[in-house]
């Protein structure tokens, strides 16, 4: 159980961040710094995408895996009405303008969740980089960076938590961002899937 609430507890403060700010150092850092927090305890996951290619890794198991999405969507669903408390109003990524309803916003989530998830297979998972003390930074910083950089076309969630949270919130509170649910679901979901099977492929001797 105490694996599960500091997935709950990252992903919370990670996706109230988010809803804050929108700034992508600041939500760069409360990354890093919640990875420093939960590694030890959780593996520091706050993403289902980066738990799914974890599961693939076979870094963990499935159980525990579908355990860990469920807390981080309780986290980021939590923290979108945390935020809906003190603004009395709701919050979801969507896509910029122009590329609503568009295959382009799906390739960026896809690509990013693709790198977030090489960077936590390699700092985090593999032999070769154990007992590291930069991981936190290496994550947090991928994050920023992916942010800055495709968060003006996607709206830069890569993380379905971040995305499935604030939407659901949205609509129970008689919102319209149900039709972008897809792509912060396929997007990240299918990034990390390549992400794991490309370390796999990378990495043969971390299977033998």
């Amino acid at each position: 159980m105490r694996n599960y609430l500091t997935e709950f507890i990252g992903t919370f403060f990670l996706v109230l961040v988010i809803a804050l700010t929108g700034n992508p150092i600041a939500i760069g850092s409360v990354l890093m710094v919640m990875v420093y927090m939960g590694g030890h305890t959780s593996g520091a996951h706050y993403n289902p995408a980066i738990t799914f290619a974890i599961f693939i890794r076979k870094k963990i198991k499935g159980k525990e895996a579908i355990m860990y999405m469920i807390f981080q969507l309780l986290g980021a669903t939590i923290a979108a009405f945390t935020y809906y408390f003190i603004f009395a109003k709701t919050f979801a990524p969507a896509p910029a303008a122009g590329f609503s309803n568009n295959i382009k916003p799906l390739l960026v989530e896809m690509l990013f969740t693709f790198a977030l998830a090489s960077v936590v297979l390699n700092v985090g998972t593999s032999k070769k980089t154990f007992g590291n003390s930069y991981y936190g930074i290496a994550i947090g910083f991928t994050v920023l960076a992916a942010a800055f950089a495709g968060g003006p076309i996607s709206g830069g969630a890569y993380n379905p938590a971040v995305g499935a949270g604030p939407i659901i919130v949205d609509f129970i509170l008689s919102g319209h961002s149900m039709c972008n649910l897809w792509i912060y679901l396929v997007g990240p979901f299918v990034g990390a899937a390549v992400g794991a099977v490309v370390y796999k492929y990378v990495n043969p001797d971390e299977f033998e």
